[in-house]
């Protein structure tokens, strides 16, 4: 229920970021129905402020479109295991000039000018094998020769069917590699966009309290300024009888003074917040926002064996990782292929014919056969092909070693970051009481001043540790979500829902 709340104020936002005059009129229809005014004031929870940033920043545009360009890389990988039909074509290609021809009895050469035209069409339909790394082909041609001088004559020649293979022997396969990778790629952008998703989460975590501390400073201020004038007032009225003397009622003005000087400065400082935070959510700066102060959760405890697990399971980290020691070991596979024999077979089968016109290139095709094997077989090449080999071997050796250091890294960092946010629960706990007590030693201060049993500098002592506990209070919040925050982004797991965190990645390509 709590976040079906929160989506939809999240999405009325939207829509009055996209379109505030259509929905200051629907919203007028809708209260003067109802008998009310339109509400020009919003108050946002921390989650709401998340959902803004995650559907409305930059950031979470920049992550979209950087997820879309991963979808289409892995779609251009998947089309290269499917047929693929292809049209060549070459098209009025004029030749005129001067060829030597040689007479075949006397050997004498003669210069004669040559006139062709030369128009053929191929359609083919080729089809990837990723175990072998080879490739067949299904095509037909055909091929129009107009030779114009020094005779005239017209020559058509067709391969009305022909199906060729080409296999290369002892070589490099490509896709059987980019087979085992390729997929893993795909589903750590997926990852990964979950992570941008959560360090948005981060980052609006840091606006929003930044607001909140500014925003807690200036109603800290104006309750002193108005604590202040009141105890000015009776400062006052005790001057007149004279049992205040004129010392201790410039004091109080002075201190009133600071109070009104500390009220103008607080309210610079929560527009210039209040500014980012609009910039950062893409929200118009004629909304009306308070922000309402966060509870913690002093019920979650995280383990820190399953924070691990969750860390090396459900992020983009162990993917890397994966990816990283595959392409070493295709690095290896591509430098022993590279060094030794390799070869490339080459078998053709179809029906060939040639004629003076179209129909009789087609008439009693006779068949043809193409087969061939080219090799390459180095003799020397003075520890070349050897040398490559063992530098893919080191450098394999060097992303193990860097892997294995990243995983004991990642688990110490895991450790800390539950430990801290398991103890920044009891600091809440603690300064939330201490936020209470300091106020209710303020109340009772500010009575006991004017009934004239304590001094102003008791006064003033009591209001500066209320204040101080309740901006201590505001701090530990502050440390706590944002705990919370980077764990779910090194976890990719709802701890107060008890979920693994998704996204719907489909309706994300097609938007």
């Amino acid at each position: 229920m709590n976040r079906f709340r929160t989506y939809f104020l999240a999405c009325a936002v939207c829509l009055s970021c996209l379109s505030v005059p259509a929905l200051s009129a629907q919203e007028d229809s809708l209260n003067t129905a109802a008998g009310q005014e339109t509400p020009k004031h919003w108050e946002f929870t921390l989650e709401d402020v998340i959902i803004l940033a995650q559907s409305k920043s930059l950031s979470a545009l920049v992550a979209k479109y950087y997820f879309i360009s991963s979808y289409w890389q892995y779609r251009s990988y998947k089309a290269q295991f499917l047929p693929s039909l292809n049209l060549g074509a070459e098209l009025g290609q004029y030749n005129r000039s001067i060829v030597a021809l040689q007479d075949a009895e006397t050997g004498e050469t003669h210069y004669v000018q040559n006139d062709n035209m030369n128009n053929s069409l191929q359609l083919s339909i080729d089809q990837n094998i990723p175990f072998t790394g080879g490739t067949i082909s299904l095509n037909t041609y055909l091929n129009r020769f107009d030779q114009f001088s020094p005779y005239g004559a017209m020559t058509y020649n067709s391969n009305p069917v022909n199906i060729a293979y080409y296999q290369p022997i002892f070589q490099y396969n490509r896709l059987k590699w980019e087979k085992k990778t390729e997929p893993k790629r795909y589903e750590m952008s997926k990852r990964t966009y979950l992570e941008n998703m959560e360090n948005i989460a981060v980052t609006a975590t840091e606006y929003f309290f930044n607001v909140l501390r500014n925003q807690k400073s200036l109603e800290m201020a104006r309750s002193r300024y108005e604590s202040t004038r009141q105890l000015h007032a009776i400062a006052q009225e005790r001057f007149n009888i004279g049992t205040y003397t004129k010392d201790e009622l410039l004091q109080m003005e002075l201190q009133l003074l600071n109070a009104d000087i500390a009220v103008a400065s607080a309210e610079v400082g929560l527009r210039q917040a209040m500014l980012s935070l609009r910039s950062y959510l893409g929200l118009t700066d004629d909304m009306d926002i308070t922000l309402l102060t966060p509870t913690h959760h002093s019920d979650i405890v995280i383990d820190e064996e399953d924070a691990v697990t969750r860390s090396l399971q459900n992020t983009s980290f162990s993917l890397n990782n994966e990816i990283s020691l595959i392409e070493a070991e295709a690095a290896i596979a591509q430098a022993k292929a590279e060094r030794g024999f390799n070869a490339t077979l080459t078998a053709q089968f179809g029906l060939t014919q040639t004629g003076n016109d179209f129909v009789s290139s087609y008439r009693n095709p006779i068949d043809q056969e193409i087969v061939g094997l080219s090799l390459s077989v180095p003799i020397v090449d003075w520890g070349l092909g050897k040398g490559k080999v063992q530098m893919a071997k080191a450098q394999q050796e060097i992303i193990l070693t860097q892997v294995e250091q990243e995983i004991m890294d990642r688990r110490q960092d895991i450790y800390i970051r539950v430990v801290q946010f398991n103890a920044q629960a009891k600091q809440c706990d603690v300064s939330q009481k201490a936020d209470g007590i300091a106020a209710e030693r303020f109340e009772l201060a500010l009575q006991r001043f004017r009934n004239g049993t304590i001094s102003i500098l008791d006064i003033n002592t009591a209001q500066n540790e209320r204040d101080e506990a309740t901006s201590q209070y505001i701090e530990e919040l502050a440390n706590y979500w944002s705990y919370y925050y980077n764990l779910r982004k090194d976890t990719l797991y709802d701890y107060i829902y008890d979920e693994d965190l998704d996204a719907e990645f489909d309706k994300i390509i097609d938007n």
